[in-house]
């Protein structure tokens, strides 16, 4: 009895994931591409670590959190072979016990500045851990609330973190969008811009470059527009219930 309500109730979670999935798939070719061309990053924000599993278990891999605070408690309790995101503002002073909780932290969504690729780059000698790979995040939508550089200078940071920063890999650009998570056109436009001046400036194949824009509301528009990545959490596991408390 208990197995057969565990596997209804993973029945809806792994079913908003497969729907998804094929719409991801659906975007990336009418983009022009192929459905493996695009990431999906399961955000599970403020879920438990029994619904994650669900999802593990479904065969999903690529998972991501916001709250340092949260991660590191939920990553431990669920298999090493995940392949961690970590997305949005990280404090400097957070950065090492990050790395430190979550050894299979596959990539960093939100170096905003130069100090926080410092940070990152200092903590991953420091640990032993392999280079890691970090996104450069721009604040395409100029709000004060958002992280990021501003567009005008992701050129520099960029080149900051591939030239200065030995243990990052520089994999590409994110972007959270606006408020409501219903980006326009215009601020995936201007981080496509952005993609298309780092590449230029330090002689990186577009190819290779990837882009993480997109969120539960808009990522079929991100990946038409050219994201690699999307980061979708209450599309797959519900509403999210916030905690009083501020967490980071």
């Amino acid at each position: 009895m208990a197995a057969a309500a565990a596997e209804a109730s993973a029945a809806p979670v792994a079913a908003a994931m497969r729907a998804v999935l094929a719409r991801a798939g659906r975007a990336a070719e009418r983009s022009g591409r192929a459905a493996e061309a695009v990431r999906v990053v399961a955000i599970g924000k403020t879920k438990p670590v029994s619904l994650l599993r669900q999802l593990y278990d479904a065969g999903h891999r690529s998972f991501g959190e916001n709250y340092v605070q949260e991660f590191v408690t939920k990553a431990p309790q669920l298999p090493e072979d995940i392949r961690w995101h970590f997305v949005g503002h990280l404090q400097s002073n957070k950065v090492k016990s990050l790395l430190a909780a979550v050894p299979n932290l596959d990539m960093v969504e939100g170096v905003g500045n130069e100090k926080i690729a410092n940070h990152l780059d200092r903590a991953v000698v420091s640990l032993g851990r392999e280079p890691l790979k970090v996104m450069v995040q721009v604040n395409t939508s100029g709000e004060e609330s958002k992280s990021g550089i501003d567009p005008s200078k992701c050129v520099e940071l960029a080149k900051h973190v591939k030239l200065a920063c030995p243990n990052l890999i520089l994999s590409g650009l994110m972007t959270i969008g606006m408020k409501d998570y219903s980006s326009t056109p215009e601020n995936f436009k201007a981080l496509v811009n952005c993609k298309l001046e780092v590449c230029k400036a330090l002689g990186i194949p577009t190819e290779q470059f990837e882009l993480s824009m997109g969120m539960s509301g808009d990522f079929e528009q991100a990946i038409e527009l050219g994201s690699t990545n999307v980061r979708v959490g209450s599309t797959i596991f519900g509403p999210r219930e916030y905690p009083n408390q501020k967490q980071n």
